[in-house]
């Protein structure tokens, strides 16, 4: 065996063949990992074994392991059952774990009270009460409150209901609230709102909009005409949150579409609400201690923490991957339900579309989440010292400038400039060029007069005023978009204008390769390498700024262009239309009386107009 100490030797002798649950605890007696197995024999001695290769995150775990303990259970599924909440209460630091999983709020409906409420938790109770969620945090349990209360008028406050009370609060006053408090409503018309709110939180809109729609045309022959629109308000309110819940890829029924992101030791995963084919909510979630763990086995890890604490299972889960032990957790999910539930991993159709919208979700959400740790105060300090150290700088580049180019072949060609200051954006720095010296698609001449214009001015402005401005400071890196060629062309740009002193580097958006002046070889970065992260943010930064640029180039072009060959029409007129028409489409669209109406314009003018366009 592997180098294991006498009481682990002797432990493994004696492990029983039963299902069961292991424990393995490191010489402090702390809890390092949680497993379950259908034979704990097999499966604990599997860890030990000379012939076993163990990927590097489990060599880790064995090397510290001083004791085991166990649980046997009566089947496969009591031992899922029970390492699910071992690992929720001890949270082993080699286990996959959802992190905070403890504090996650739920929506609650009280429907163990008199008159229900509908309120925010973060406590699951057997108490006959409805509960919707996890949601990610207590702003996304409010936001949904929020439109709830704005449809259903139900009672949010934790008074004593007697109808007895001398005023309502101002609730009722705003259409919030029913107040049962003052005998306002009785329990049938209460319970009557309750019910549409549990039926809109289950996406059951399309039932709510009939049932409103058959009072609202009652009320309306009944000639109550403030009922009626009332009803209407609801009406067209729900309506607004179904068009704000569809989605591109067509689905039915009720299921859960579950992905992932992972880097590193954690994984961002996005679970997306689907009930009667809408999309009524999504949350995401963060997983850690997901290093050297392959793809299925983090799916099982969330599926079971998630679906061990949700207070309400669909039919069917749509995985990113598959889980391990399938049988065995739709068995369990299914005692969870009290009816079948299915778990799929579609290749193709509808569901594989809506799963890679999930996908999509979960990467961009994972890209975020690295921005705004890359922000914190506490990491820049990091990047910045390991782009000094990879990029041989001779201090910490406190202020990093990254240039990029936008053109269509040639046309409406522009450049722009981006600053960071202590690896943050500075905005206010920012700067564009408009491309004046060269014609045709030329990327590598269009990148030098960019840096020509830029440090001439940094030279004219030392010369002429001695209070420096943004243009008078040099940078600490000069970041290009691009590769060999690129960086070979920015080179010779800033030799001509005296900034050859400046560290240049370009970084090659194919394989993320950096290179730099003097080396024949590329540097490559791990893509965890917060040093990495930070330059990639900076010529992200600078793309999105060029084409944005680029973009506005363009429709003013476009406008001036085609209005160039119009009689009667100049500058002045070409500015007042689009002032007050805004563009090309509209003012093609627009009718002989609203040209008209455009400042400076006849009405000849305005015909002669419409007829070029």
């Amino acid at each position: 065996m592997a180098s294991t100490n006498n009481l682990i030797a002797a432990q493994l002798k004696q492990l029983p063949t039963s299902p069961g649950v292991y424990l393995m605890r490191n010489a402090e007696g702390t809890i390092l990992y949680v497993g379950k197995a259908l034979s704990l024999r097999n499966r604990v001695r599997s860890y030990f074994g000379t012939t076993q290769k163990l990927t590097p995150k489990l060599q880790r775990l064995v090397d510290q392991v001083h004791d085991l303990d166990f649980f046997v259970t009566g089947s496969e599924q009591e031992a899922l059952i029970l390492e699910y909440n071992l690992v929720k209460r001890h949270h082993p630091h080699f286990n996959v774990r959802l992190k905070d999983d403890k504090s996650y709020p739920f929506l609650k409906i009280s429907l163990n009270e008199e008159w229900p409420r509908i309120y925010f938790t973060r406590h699951m109770e057997e108490d006959g009460g409805r509960y919707f969620g996890p949601f990610t945090n207590a702003r996304s349990v409010r936001q949904t409150l929020k439109v709830l209360k704005g449809i259903f008028p139900f009672r949010s406050c934790s008074r004593i209901i007697t109808g007895n009370d001398p005023r309502p609060c101002l609730d009722y006053y705003i259409y919030n609230c029913l107040a049962p408090c003052v005998g306002a409503v009785g329990k049938q018309e209460y319970s009557r709102a309750v019910k549409q709110a549990i039926l809109f939180l289950e996406g059951k809109q399309d039932r709510i909009v009939r049932d409103l729609e058959s009072k609202m045309d009652k009320a309306s022959e009944a000639l109550d005409f403030e009922t009626a629109a009332q009803l209407r308000d609801q009406v067209q309110a729900i309506a607004r949150v179904i068009e704000g819940q569809k989605i591109a890829a067509r689905v039915r029924g009720e299921q859960d579409a579950i992905a992932f992101a992972s880097e590193r030791d954690r994984a961002y995963a996005q679970v997306f609400f689907i009930r009667g084919g809408k999309l009524i909510g999504r949350e995401s979630f963060i997983l850690q201690g997901t290093s050297s763990e392959e793809p299925e086995q983090i799916m099982t890890s969330f599926v079971k923490q998630f679906y061990g604490s949700a207070p309400y299972l669909p039919p069917l889960l749509l995985l990113q991957h598959p889980v391990e032990d399938k049988t065995v957790i739709e068995d369990w999910l299914q005692s969870k339900r009290g009816s079948k539930v299915r778990i799929q991993v579609p290749s193709r159709g509808s569901k594989k579309q809506l799963l890679d919208i999930v996908a999509e979700n979960a990467r961009q959400g994972l890209h975020q989440l690295k921005v705004k740790q890359l922000a914190a105060p506490s990491a820049l300090p990091e990047a910045l010292a390991e782009i000094e150290n990879e990029l041989q700088l001779p201090h910490s580049p406190s202020r990093m400038e990254c240039y990029d180019i936008s053109n269509i072949q040639g046309s409406a060609a522009v450049g722009s400039m981006v600053v960071f200051e202590n690896g943050k954006p500075k905005s206010s720095l920012y700067r564009r060029f408009r491309i004046k010296t060269v014609s045709g698609a030329d990327d590598y001449a269009m990148l030098q007069e960019v840096l020509r214009r830029r440090f001439k001015r940094y030279n004219l402005q030392n010369e002429v005023t001695s209070t420096p401005d943004s243009w008078a400071v040099l940078p600490d890196l000069v970041l290009i978009d691009g590769g060999k060629g690129q960086l070979s062309s920015a080179l010779a740009a800033m030799k001509e204008t005296g900034a050859a002193s400046v560290p240049l580097a370009s970084l090659a958006k194919e394989h993320e390769e950096i290179f730099i002046p003097g080396r024949s070889t590329s540097i490559r970065l791990p893509g965890s390498s917060p040093g990495l992260q930070m330059l990639q943010r900076l010529r992200d930064e600078a793309h999105r700024f060029a084409i944005g640029y680029h973009q506005k180039v363009r429709r003013k072009n476009t406008f001036t262009s085609l209005l160039d060959g119009v009689p009667g029409i100049g500058p002045k007129r070409k500015r007042a239309l689009l002032r007050q028409l805004g563009s090309v489409q509209v003012i093609r669209e627009a009718s002989l009386e609203e040209l008209t109406a455009v400042s400076g314009m006849t009405s000849s003018q305005a015909k002669k107009l419409k007829e070029y366009l």
